[in-house]
């Protein structure tokens, strides 16, 4: 084969061996295409190309999730509330607007909550049955037959109690001549006072005897002395020798068991130990 034909023959295999080279060649850093970021890419489009408003060009804001509204659960007394309003409105409605309608609902809603009501004493009952520190009527009976019982042991424990009393105890007894309540009350003091063996020392406010307590002195000042009303007869207070001090036991008439039970209370109960 002629020279000049190979050669025509093997120009385009060195023409592939030449872009073969050139493309092996690492690029400079200056030759190297540039990579665009989102933010250059989104002013490339949006700014200079201005594609307009089917293009996305303002990015959407992730949304950010959504707390649940969890509703705290209603205390009971904030539902005991509601059903007493609910229960006053309707009556407010039936009472100013008192169309039939208005008034069998309140009727309704009022039966509804009686319903409630009854449940409750009777759980309420059943569970005082079944617990005796839950009990009351065990310490203060309410039946006739229970109450007589607790009276009688409480009489035998105010009578032990009485029979001690005169000593370390004494009365002062504050009448009047004129005063028409020491009349009924003088006879109850001296009839107390001589079962238990109480001396009695009665003192008269205007200087004026008693039938029953014919050893009486005239008061100077005594009343003031105890810590008593100076104008209110009679007047019965407690002495205790003791200690030395005065336990007013009340003003006015009593009965003799009404005496003889305060004077029990005030010398052998602490307060609140009786219920």
């Amino acid at each position: 084969m002629p020279v000049p034909a190979i050669r025509a023959a093997l120009r385009p295999l060195a023409t592939c061996i030449a872009l073969l080279a050139v493309a092996a060649t690492p690029l400079r850093a200056e030759e190297q295409p540039t990579v665009q970021t989102g933010e250059q890419q989104d002013s490339f489009y949006c700014q200079e190309r201005k594609l307009g408003y089917w293009f996305y060009c303002a990015r959407p804001k992730a949304e950010k999730p959504q707390k649940e509204d969890l509703q705290q659960p209603e205390s009971a007394t904030e539902q005991l509330d509601a059903v007493t309003a609910t229960l006053r409105e309707l009556k407010a409605k039936a009472i100013l607007e008192p169309t039939p309608a208005n008034v069998t609902a309140y009727i309704r809603f009022q039966r509804e909550q009686l319903d409630r009501a009854s449940l409750f004493s009777d759980v309420w009952q059943r569970a005082i049955w079944q617990d005796p520190e839950l009990d009351y009527t065990l310490q203060r009976p309410v039946s006739t037959l229970g109450k007589r019982q607790w009276q009688d042991d409480r009489n035998a424990e105010r009578d032990a109690a009485m029979a001690r009393l005169s000593q370390r105890y004494g009365l002062f007894y504050f009448f009047a001549q004129s005063c028409g309540a020491c009349e009924v009350m003088s006879p109850i003091v001296q009839g107390v006072a001589s079962r238990w063996r109480i001396t009695v020392r009665a003192i008269s406010t205007d200087g004026g005897p008693s039938r029953h307590f014919p050893g009486y002195t005239v008061e100077t000042n005594q009343r003031a002395r105890l810590g008593l009303e100076p104008k209110i007869t009679p007047a019965v207070v407690l002495w205790d020798a003791e200690k030395g001090r005065p336990i007013p036991i009340g003003y006015g008439v009593m009965s003799a068991d009404e005496l003889q039970d305060r004077i029990y209370l005030l010398t052998s109960k602490e307060a609140g130990r009786d219920y």
